[in-house]
């Protein structure tokens, strides 16, 4: 298990290399995004709705559901007010006294900007999920484990690419862009291995809190985020199509599974 949970995660950091070393143009960011966004939608309705309906506990459902909506509501407000207070008092690149030109001066100040919260923290819940499902998967049967590592093997790659291109586009570093991604990637094999030690014997109250606290915050990096920053490009037919290529594919995998 910890072998098949450690293949996807070292994709998604392949992923966010590719992601730096070859910028894609406004067109082609647009596309990973809508795709990713399709891809978490159909983790969504594939993978975490079926699960929560045949529980069937709707008040921890709905406790899990506000928690989740209340957190990620939070952090986005945090995230806008730290960005607004440093549009407000930027670090200037010249002075009347100095004047700040270094390479090393302007790689000193991207390493400054603020991190996007709000979409670190759904796309950390999407991977920390993904490995509990992945964990759970395996105490399942080793076929059912390794057909899920396959299908999350593409949605990380999808999430690695979406995330560092929406981090170079804040002005994070290449380091820290794929350092940021690299630890991301680690919550799946952590995520795996509480899915088959601790959530494998929970009970259903717990795991419906769980799920529905997911749940919440994979709709919110869709609607909120994703497919927020995807459409500051103009939307055409073949960038839409890609956020229903994204859905699709999850989906057969998900029905192969």
């Amino acid at each position: 298990m910890l072998l098949y949970s450690l293949v996807p995660a070292a994709i998604m950091v392949v992923g966010a290399v590719v992601a730096v070393l070859r910028p894609p143009g406004a067109a082609v960011r647009s596309a990973i995004l809508h795709f990713a966004a399709g891809v978490v939608f159909s983790v969504v309705a594939v993978e975490l709705l079926p699960d929560i309906v045949a529980r069937h506990r709707p008040l921890e459902v709905g406790l899990g559901f506000a928690v989740g909506v209340g957190v990620m509501l939070a952090l986005r407000s945090w995230t806008r007010k730290v960005a607004d207070k440093q549009k407000a008092n930027p670090i200037p690149y010249f002075t009347p006294d100095v004047m700040w030109t270094s390479e090393e001066e302007r790689a000193a100040d991207q390493r400054r900007a603020p991190l996007p919260m709000g979409l670190l923290t759904g796309v950390a819940i999407d991977i920390l999920i993904d490995g509990l499902l992945l964990g759970i998967g395996f105490a399942a049967g080793a076929e059912e484990g390794l057909l899920l590592a396959i299908a999350l093997t593409i949605e990380v790659l999808s999430l690695g690419l979406a995330t560092a291109v929406e981090l170079q586009q804040e002005g994070q570093t290449k380091i820290r862009t794929v350092s940021v991604v690299a630890a991301l990637s680690g919550l799946l094999v952590v995520g795996a291995g509480v899915g088959i030690t601790v959530l494998q014997g929970a009970s259903d109250n717990v795991m419906e809190l769980v799920l529905s606290f997911g749940l919440a915050a994979l709709l919110f990096l869709v609607t909120e985020e994703l497919l927020t920053e995807a459409h500051e490009e103009p939307e055409s037919p073949w960038l839409t199509s890609t956020f229903f290529l994204g859905f699709l594919v999850f989906l057969i995998l998900g029905m192969l599974v």
